[in-house]
Parts: structure tokens; C-alpha cells; sequence
């Protein structure tokens, strides 16, 4: 598996495609980031086209088992952030 693209790389490849300056790429993904997570936080969800949709999952209470000692324990309900995939980058990944 191929290491994944850090921040700077992605700006620097955001700046090249868009035409932008690298310091208005960092910007504008930033500002992306920043959308993304108080739609998420508050409830919403965010769909990227040809990329996927971001949403909060809330999950209930339940029974864990801890690892090291075998012990069932309640863990209470809480949230997760998903993501669904969209078919186009799923089929572009697999031709």
C-alpha cells in the first residue's frame, strides 16, 4: 500500500490543478475542512460529489468485552463519523 498524501502534498497538487497559489490552496482546504466538520458536528451530512458523503452515526449503548481480561462492560451510547463511498470512485479504483 502506497503511504498517504500528506496535507502539503495535497495543497501542492490542489494549487497545480486549480491554478492557485500554494498559500490559496492551503486556504481553500481548509475552509473545506472546516465546512465539513460543523455540518458533521451539528447533525448534518456532507456529500462530496464523485468522492462520497461524510455524516455522524449515533450508536447505542452496548456490551464490550475487554481484551486483556475477558470482563464484559456497558459502554454507553455515543457517535461516529462515517463515510459511504460513491460508486464512480469505487468503480474508477477497480478498472
Amino acid at each position: 500500500m502506497a503511504k498517504p498524501m500528506t496535507k502539503a502534498q495535497l495543497v501542492a497538487a490542489l494549487a497545480e490543478e486549480s491554478g492557485m497559489d500554494k498559500k490559496g490552496a492551503a486556504t481553500a482546504l481548509d475552509s473545506i475542512v472546516s465546512i465539513i466538520t460543523r455540518e458533521v458536528s451539528g447533525g448534518g451530512a456532507v456529500t462530496l460529489p464523485g468522492v462520497g458523503k461524510i455524516y455522524c452515526r449515533e450508536r447505542p449503548e452496548r456490551m464490550v468485552r475487554n481484551p486483556a481480561t475477558g470482563e464484559q462492560i456497558k459502554k454507553d451510547a455515543d457517535k461516529v463519523v462515517k463515510m459511504t463511498i460513491a460508486k464512480a470512485l469505487k468503480d474508477s479504483v477497480n478498472d
